[in-house]
């Protein structure tokens, strides 16, 4: 039986809504609203939504790149969210993410052996030489000639760009990567490529990611077990074959449904949402995802179903999750 790395639990982030003159605080956007979740060392969580749901804000949250509401997030066993500023640097190092555009999280003016060092410089690891020998070596680990280290961003493509993201984060040695949508912004077939080099990464330095995308194909190649998010919340969590093979969750159930089937002749059930996501500042009583449901009943307009175990690892917080 694996150990949890990592632990949260009712985790909550609420952005204020300011409004008039004096910026009075009229609202709160509940872009995560009550998430809980561990991951094992050495699994792949997969996060996966429509845009907006709050997997993004997840992510950032439990590295404490941005402030929590309230709620609990444990690393091998030390809170996160309480730690002191020497606790969080510490680790820092341990937990590192990757981001979803890298032209934009690398600095123009610096070289790339300049950015990949960034880490190592501000946690005073080791000399200078053997901080470029760490970078030269990581570089090539990710697929990128050492010769490199002295070029500028703007002189590499995306993808290029996207492996020195990966090592910049895995040079400190980390035992846990969030991956914020790493390839959403690539060419289908550069994401293969980044896609390969993160299992690959993951087996060799046996590293533990939690990877959030909107794409549940993409999900489903890296992930061990996939959370599906909606509004602010998560609605189903399960191995992946189960949630492919036997969505719990009517909106699991949709998602899968669009992801394109590799055969010409296969044919698959259409399922296409009504109406748009609701505002995660007034979310809809009841079931957050009744509005687009067409399994929806009184029940579901009045009663928000919990995130319940339904059978051994499988999680569902929906009221008709046997009739999906």
């Amino acid at each position: 039986m694996s150990h949890a790395l990592l632990e949260v639990k009712n985790l909550v982030k609420h952005f204020p809504i300011r409004t008039g003159l004096l910026r009075r605080v009229t609202g709160q956007v509940r872009a995560v609203d009550d998430v809980s979740f561990t991951i094992n060392k050495g699994e792949t969580l997969g996060l996966v939504g429509e845009s907006g749901c709050g997997k993004t804000t997840v992510g950032r949250t439990l590295l404490r790149l941005i402030p929590a509401t309230s709620g609990s997030v444990s690393f091998e066993g030390q809170e996160v969210l309480t730690a002191s500023r020497g606790e969080i640097k510490q680790l820092r190092r341990k937990m590192q993410i990757v981001f979803q555009d890298p032209f934009a999280s690398l600095d123009p003016r610096r070289t790339i052996g300049e950015s990949v060092a960034e880490g190592l410089v501000i946690h005073n690891v080791g000399t200078r030489q053997e901080q470029q020998d760490k970078v030269a070596a990581m570089m090539e680990r990710v697929g990128l000639s050492a010769s490199l280290l002295e070029r500028f961003p703007h002189e590499f493509s995306g993808g290029q760009r996207q492996r020195i993201g990966i090592a910049r984060a895995l040079v400190m040695d980390p035992s846990l990567l969030v991956l914020d949508e790493p390839v959403s912004a690539l060419d289908v077939s550069i994401q293969a490529q980044v896609l390969n080099l993160l299992k690959k990464l993951q087996d060799e330095l046996g590293l533990t990611y939690l990877f959030v995308a909107h794409n549940l194909g993409v999900v489903e190649y890296v992930s061990t077990r996939i959370g599906v998010m909606y509004l602010g919340k998560i609605v189903e969590l399960a191995p992946r074959s189960d949630v492919f093979r036997r969505p719990l969750h009517p909106y699991t159930k949709a998602l899968s449904a669009a992801v394109p089937v590799p055969r010409p002749t296969a044919t698959r059930e259409r399922i296409v949402l009504q109406g748009d996501v609701p505002s995660p500042a007034n979310p809809p009583q009841g079931c957050r995802f009744h509005t687009r449901c067409w399994m929806a009943k009184d029940i579901c307009r009045v009663q928000e179903p919990r995130l319940e175990e339904k059978s051994p690892g499988r999680w569902s917080a929906c009221h008709f999750w046997n009739q999906v």
